[in-house]
C-alpha cells in the first residue's frame, strides 16, 4: 500500500515549485517609466508615438524603450524630441513652444463640435490627416457658440477630420464647409447639420491662435500648391526639369514618384507624354496642381547613297573593276541605330561600301545592292530608310589562250623573204592564238608568249640556227600584226638542237585527233623531219606548251611535209 505521507510530501514539492516558479515569472516582468511632460500653456497637446494623449502638462506612463514626443499646438512650431524611458524612472522633457506670428486671411467657414455623455472634450482634433503636425486643437476649444466663442474657423472645403485619444478615434469623416457657413458636428452620433454663419464675412486677417480664459480660436491657414516643367515639350530621353512649391503644407506628393519634400526640383525624363499631379496637404485641406511634359518620339533619319550606279567586272577570280560608293547618314531623337548589313552605327557618319554582286556563276551582272538604316528611341519612336544602288557589269571565265605549235615548210622562211612561210593552216592558230592572249592580258597584265623555233637535222649547224631564227620572228610578227604588243613576246632559235625524238613523234602520231595519212605513217624518217621542223609557244608564268601534233587533215598538210623545199608558187598560194 502507498504510503500518504510520501504521497503529501511529494505534493507539498511540486505546490512549492510551481509558487517559486510563478514567483519568479512575476519578478522578471519590467516595470514601467513614467514620461513628464512640462507645457507652459494648457492649450498644447501632447502626442507619444504619433498618439494622442491629451492637453497641458502630462505624466505618462511608458514602457521601456525608446519612444517619440511631439507637443503641437496650432498656431506655434511643434516640440519634437525622441526619449529613452527606464524601469521604474522618470523621463522629464519641458516643451516651450514659439508662436509662428503670422495672420491668416478669408474668406472661411467654421466647424463646431457637440459632445455627448460619454465623450471626454479633451479628445484631439485632427484635420485632413493621421498624424500629429495636423493636430489644430481639442473638443473642448471648439464646442459652442456663446459670445466668447471656442471655435475652428477652416478655409471653405471638404475637410476630412478625425477625433482621437490613446490610438482610439471617437469619430471621424468628411466635412462640407463653404464660406461663411457653421457646421455643427455631433461626434457622439455623427450628425452633422449647417447654419449661416454671417459673422465670417465680417472678420478681418486674423491671428492663428488666441485663447482667453474660456475663449479660443484656432484659424486655419488654407494650403496652396504649384507645379511647373521647364521645358514643357522634350525629345526623347531629354531632360525637363521640374519645379514645385506648396504653402501650409504637411506632405507633399507627385504622382509616378515617392513622397517629397514640401518644395523642390528635379530632372525627369519620361517616356512618353506624362503628366505630374502635385497633392499638397496640410491641416487646410488638400490642393493639387499638374503639369504636363510632353515628349517628341518622333526619329527623323536621312540615308543617301552617292553614286547610285556602280560597275563590277571580274575575269575568273581576279576583279578588274569594283566601284565603290559612299553612304552619308544622319539619325536624330535616336538611342540605337544600325546599317545593314553592318550592324550598330553613330547616329551621324558616312562609309565607302566595296559593291560586291552576290551570283557566282559566269555572265551579266544586273542587279540591285540595297542598304538600311534603323534607328530607334526608347520612348517607341522608329524609322528605317532604304538606298539602293545599282550594279552592272559581267563576271566572265579567264580567257582561253589556245597554244598550238606552228609547223613550216622545208627551208622556209628564206633568208630574202623571211616573211614568207607560214601556211594558211598555220595562220589560223596563230590568230586564235592572238586573240585569246590579248584578252587573257586582262586577267594577267604580267603575261608573255615564249616563242622557241626549231628546225630539222639537215643542213649546218649555223644555217639551222639562222632558219629558226627566221621562223620565230617570222611567228613574233604574225602576233604583233594580229594584235600581240611585241614586248608580249620574246623568241628564242634552237636550230637544231632538242630534237624530238623518234618515238616521241610516233607517241604523237598515235594520239593525234588527226590521224596521219598512211604515207606519212610508212615514212617515219619525213614525219619526224617535219614534227622538227615547228616553232613551240609557252604562255608565262603559267608555262602552259603549246599542243604538237601535227596538221594532218590540213589541205596544205602535204606541202608542210615534204622533205624537199617546195616551189615558193605553191607557198605563195597556200598563205
Amino acid at each position: 500500500m502507498r504510503n500518504p505521507l510520501l504521497a503529501f510530501n511529494a505534493l507539498f514539492v511540486v505546490l512549492g515549485a510551481i509558487a517559486l516558479a510563478s514567483s519568479a515569472a512575476y519578478a522578471q516582468e519590467p516595470k514601467p517609466g513614467k514620461l513628464k511632460v512640462s507645457v507652459s500653456r494648457p492649450e498644447p497637446y501632447t502626442f507619444v508615438d504619433e498618439k494622442a494623449i491629451g492637453p497641458g502638462s502630462q505624466s505618462i506612463p511608458l514602457p521601456e524603450g525608446k519612444h517619440s514626443v511631439t507637443v503641437a499646438n496650432y498656431g506655434f512650431k511643434s516640440f519634437r524630441q525622441d526619449v529613452s524611458i527606464t524601469s521604474g524612472e522618470t523621463t522629464s522633457v519641458a516643451a516651450n513652444l514659439e508662436p509662428d506670428g503670422s495672420v491668416v486671411s478669408g474668406p472661411w467657414g467654421r466647424i463646431q463640435f457637440e459632445v455627448g455623455t460619454m465623450t471626454r472634450g479633451d479628445y484631439a482634433v485632427l484635420l485632413n490627416g493621421k498624424k500629429p503636425e495636423y493636430f489644430v486643437g481639442h473638443v473642448d476649444e471648439f464646442n459652442h457658440n456663446i459670445w466668447w466663442k471656442q471655435e475652428l474657423i477652416v478655409p471653405p472645403a471638404t475637410h476630412e477630420i478625425t477625433v482621437t485619444r490613446n490610438g482610439q478615434v471617437v469619430w471621424s469623416g468628411a466635412v462640407p464647409v463653404a464660406a461663411n457657413q457653421r457646421v455643427i458636428i455631433n461626434i457622439a452620433n455623427g450628425n452633422q447639420r449647417t447654419k449661416d454663419w454671417p459673422r465670417g464675412s465680417e472678420l478681418g486677417p486674423m491671428p492663428r491662435f488666441k485663447a482667453g480664459l474660456a475663449s479660443a480660436s484656432t484659424v486655419i491657414a488654407p494650403v496652396s500648391g504649384t507645379i511647373s516643367a521647364n521645358p514643357t515639350k522634350i525629345d526623347c530621353n531629354q531632360p525637363s526639369e521640374l519645379k514645385w512649391a506648396s504653402l501650409e503644407t504637411i506632405d507633399s506628393d507627385i504622382s509616378g514618384m515617392s513622397p517629397v519634400p514640401t518644395n523642390g526640383e528635379t530632372k525627369v525624363s519620361p517616356k512618353k507624354t506624362t503628366t505630374y499631379d502635385l497633392t499638397a496637404t496640410g491641416p487646410g485641406g488638400v490642393v493639387k496642381a499638374s503639369t504636363t511634359v510632353a515628349v517628341n518620339p518622333t526619329v527623323v533619319a536621312r540615308l543617301e547613297a552617292s553614286p547610285s550606279e556602280a560597275h563590277y567586272r571580274r575575269i575568273g577570280d581576279k576583279v578588274l573593276t569594283q566601284e565603290s560608293a559612299t553612304l552619308n547618314w544622319s539619325a536624330s531623337n535616336v538611342d540605337a541605330v544600325s546599317l545593314d548589313p553592318f550592324g550598330s552605327v553613330d547616329p551621324g557618319g558616312t562609309r565607302s561600301v566595296q559593291l560586291i554582286p552576290t551570283q557566282s556563276t559566269d555572265g551579266p551582272v544586273d542587279q540591285t545592292v540595297s542598304y538600311s538604316l534603323h534607328a530607334t528611341n526608347v520612348c517607341g519612336g522608329s524609322e528605317t530608310k532604304t538606298v539602293a544602288i545599282h550594279l552592272t557589269g559581267s563576271i566572265e571565265p579567264i580567257p582561253a589562250v589556245v597554244l598550238n605549235s606552228v609547223f613550216f615548210p622545208s627551208d622556209y622562211p628564206e633568208k630574202n623573204d623571211p616573211t614568207v612561210g607560214i601556211l594558211r593552216s598555220q595562220q589560223e592558230p596563230l590568230k586564235t592564238l592572238a586573240t585569246g592572249f590579248t584578252k587573257y592580258l586582262e586577267y594577267d597584265p604580267d603575261a608573255k608568249l615564249s616563242v622557241a623555233a626549231y628546225a630539222d637535222e639537215r643542213g649546218p649547224q649555223k644555217y639551222n640556227e639562222t632558219l629558226s631564227a627566221r621562223r620565230g620572228q617570222s611567228v613574233k610578227d604574225f602576233l604583233i600584226a594580229n594584235g600581240v604588243s611585241a614586248d608580249k613576246i620574246e623568241v628564242t632559235a634552237r636550230g637544231e638542237d632538242q630534237q624530238l625524238e623518234k618515238n616521241t613523234v610516233e607517241q604523237l602520231q598515235t594520239s593525234n585527233p588527226n590521224p596521219p595519212p598512211e604515207a606519212h605513217v610508212k615514212n617515219v624518217h619525213a614525219s619526224w623531219l617535219a614534227y622538227n621542223r615547228r616553232v613551240d609557244v609557252v604562255l608565262l608564268p603559267t608555262n602552259a606548251e603549246s599542243q604538237r601534233y601535227y596538221p594532218n587533215n590540213a589541205p596544205d598538210a602535204q606541202i608542210l611535209w615534204q622533205r624537199q623545199k617546195p616551189d615558193r608558187a605553191a607557198v605563195d598560194q597556200d598563205e
